[in-house]
């Protein structure tokens, strides 16, 4: 059934009750409307048959005069805190789920206008609404129904607003990774992070740094994985200004920025291949991540530093066996051209600390092997520093945008610095432990004492493991950077 005129919906939400002579129970904003409309919400709901079971939706019509739909959504056990298991918030992943669920029929039925019941948590619900209802169609000459949400009553605005901000990064995330390459070159990718920025021109500013600047930072591992592109490489700074204007003790994130991977003269197999216009991903998530904290005004310096390029085969292109000198001095024997990230990331590592940062974290869809190892369920953390790494898994248990710690033995180590030509080979000798020889490389080009390389690779995409998320490039963990710098500008630890 699609409304052509009234085009107004409710979302609301209902618990699981551990008594059998009651199984179901209201939300308040669901017992609300439940009284206004004379019972008729229980009644109908009792005739579809209970219980409704978590994540679960019933949509009713005609309940309302002021609403064409009413969709109650199963929310599960009334709170179930923090699942140790899991890693996770129970309460507030329901949320999001239950939300999402209420919100895709709601879009299903065309319903343009959608009030949403907080139950309970304002802003894991609107996290689950909006991005639930991100869809990438751009490029289509039929557009998808947009549908705009809001939150029933006022009770917990502010929340609803923190949680539509989170959304919007992790969705912008999903734009800047979904569009295709000749879509999002370096300079385009560039322009539409400075876009974001304009607003907030007084705390923030953004370089689009060229090839002749990066040239002159004798950037020599960045610089061999742009030979084979026609497209130019930039290397984006952005400064924003939150605690400071000097820019004391900042934090420095760095995103991986390779706009389309073909993996060099080391080819990739065509089949997927064009998934790796994402490969631009820990870009993506760094700038979105910064434009969300920027929104909601977060009292910290943060650099941020993403290089950009393609990775494409021609005449000029780096062939493997090719040496290379990173900014450090370090020279690099390139055996595998399609192992391309940790050699953008290396000069980048390097040119992080000149800024004496707080702390280094970067973001990389940088091996295949994460995916192996953890696939879709968390993103990998390789950190020298307790303190990060504590910080950052309790930012995920509040998101739900899990990460996982991982190794960094000098096991590793020793894989990468046996190199037959240079001081660093850019592959391990063995085809195992791919991501761990992987963050031993960009190891060698950090001295800070806090550092974290995120392999965010078993992230990038989203089929239907996250039930709020729908098929396509997830922008994750967007929403766990943005948190992880909220519960820093709070700290002050270090």
């Amino acid at each position: 059934m699609k409304f052509r005129h009234h085009k107004k919906g409710l979302v609301l939400g209902v618990y699981e009750s551990s008594q059998t002579s009651d199984p179901l129970v209201l939300t308040n904003s669901a017992e609300d409307f439940n009284k206004r409309v004379q019972s008729k919400l229980i009644q109908q709901l009792s005739r579809s048959g209970c219980p409704l079971k978590k994540g679960k939706s019933r949509t009713f019509h005609g309940l309302d005069e002021e609403f064409a739909a009413v969709v109650l959504v199963g929310l599960g056990k009334p709170s179930p805190g923090i699942d140790k298991q899991e890693q996770w918030d129970e309460a507030k992943e329901n949320v999001r789920a239950a939300v999402a669920a209420g919100c895709k029929q709601m879009q299903e039925l065309e319903v343009e206008e959608v009030q949403v019941d907080p139950c309970g948590d304002p802003q894991a619900a609107a996290e689950g609404a909006l991005l639930s209802l991100y869809f990438y169609d751009e490029l289509k000459q039929k557009k998808k129904p947009k549908v705009s949400v809001s939150l029933l009553g006022s009770v917990g605005a502010d929340a609803w607003r923190k949680g539509i901000l989170l959304a919007e990064g992790q969705n912008l995330a999903r734009l800047l990774m979904e569009a295709p390459a000749n879509h999002m070159t370096p300079n385009i990718f560039a322009e539409r992070v400075q876009e974001k920025l304009k607003v907030a021109k007084d705390q923030v500013k953004v370089y689009a740094r060229s090839k002749s600047w990066i040239e002159e930072k004798k950037m020599g591992a960045f610089l061999s994985v742009t030979r084979g592109s026609e497209e130019p490489p930039v290397f984006l700074e952005i400064h924003y200004h939150g605690e400071s204007s000097d820019l004391k003790d900042p934090l420095v994130l760095v995103g991986k920025g390779i706009t389309f991977d073909s993996g060099g003269i080391s080819l990739k197999p065509s089949a997927g291949m064009d998934n790796m216009r994402a490969d631009m991903g820990g870009a993506a998530t760094i700038c979105s991540a910064i434009i969300t904290a920027v929104a909601l005004k977060l009292p910290i310096n943060i650099i941020g530093l993403t290089p950009l390029c393609e990775n494409m085969p021609s005449g000029k292109a780096t062939k493997p066996g090719d040496v290379v000198t990173a900014t450090n001095g370090k020279t690099i024997q390139v055996d595998n051209t399609d192992a391309e990230g940790r050699l953008v990331l290396a000069d980048a590592l390097c040119y992080a600390h000149t800024f004496n940062p707080r702390a280094i974290v970067n973001a990389a869809t940088l091996t295949g092997a994460m995916v192996v190892a953890l696939g879709s369920a968390a993103t990998g953390v390789f950190t020298n520093s307790d303190w990060i790494w504590t910080e950052l898994k309790e930012a995920s248990i509040a998101t739900g945008d899990r990460v996982w710690r991982m190794p960094l033995f000098q096991h590793y180590t020793k894989q990468i610095t046996e190199s037959q030509l240079a001081d660093l080979n850019n592959i391990g000798g063995s085809r195992y432990g791919g991501s761990c020889t992987a963050a031993a490389f960009l190891r060698e080009f950090v001295t800070a004492q806090h550092w974290a390389h995120l392999d965010i690779a078993g992230v990038m995409e989203n089929k239907d493991e996250v039930p709020y998320l729908g098929k396509g490039m997830a922008g994750r963990p967007t929403r766990t950077l943005v948190e992880f710098i909220a519960r820093l500008a709070k700290s002050d630890s270090p």
